[in-house]
């Protein structure tokens, strides 16, 4: 059980990776923790659990971390929609409207993905995280339009750093086709295996 507080940390190094993972289960009692590999060489390091010790646990992970901290994000009331996507669950809500946040790091998309559901009534399509994206991070929405709008306005605007974005879009009235595509699954060697 990831919730209610959950926190994820990204490291430009396995090695130290592993080593601030061991020092964060070390450091309080949490209820989750997963890690591992992602492309292009990170490592991964999600924690679950009660908002003190996910806290307590988070600051064991950056000290130890130091300069191989890419990115964090700590979200001490973290949305279940958001719990759901993150371990693989869809929404694929056929609607007026897609919404697209492409950003450069894992957190920084599962952070815009809980503000966005936060702030507006949107469904979370699916949350895709660095593996076949190079280490990005991709959340879709969808909604009405003004909803998606807002929903990705509100997921951008909590971005930290510019460059943390790659790029937002909102695609109102997206043809069947491709929400037939998006629903099935974005990864397109899902989309083609056993189909030539």
């Amino acid at each position: 059980m990831v919730e209610p507080a959950l926190a994820l940390v990204e490291f430009s190094s396995i090695a130290a990776g592993i080593q601030a993972a061991d020092a964060m289960v070390k450091r309080a009692p949490i209820d989750v923790i997963k890690a591992g590999t992602v492309h292009p060489g990170k490592y991964l390091v999600l924690i679950g659990g009660q908002v003190a010790d996910v806290e307590e646990s988070l600051a064991a992970g950056r000290q130890v971390g130091g300069e191989a901290v890419v990115d964090i994000v700590y979200l001490p009331q973290v949305h279940p929609e958001v719990v759901e996507a993150i371990g693989g669950g869809r929404a694929p809500e056929v609607t007026d409207a897609l919404g697209v946040v492409e950003t450069t790091t894992v957190a920084a998309a599962i952070h815009a993905a809980d503000a966005g559901i936060k702030g507006a009534e949107v469904r979370l399509v699916e949350v895709r995280l660095a593996d076949g994206l190079g280490g990005k991070g991709i959340v879709l929405f969808s909604g009405l339009v003004a909803d998606v709008e807002a929903a990705v306005g509100i997921g951008v605007g909590v971005l930290e750093r510019p460059e943390l974005l790659v790029r937002q879009v909102v695609i109102p009235q997206l043809h069947p086709e491709m929400w037939e595509n998006v629903a099935d699954a974005t990864r397109f060697r899902a989309r083609v295996m056993g189909k030539v």
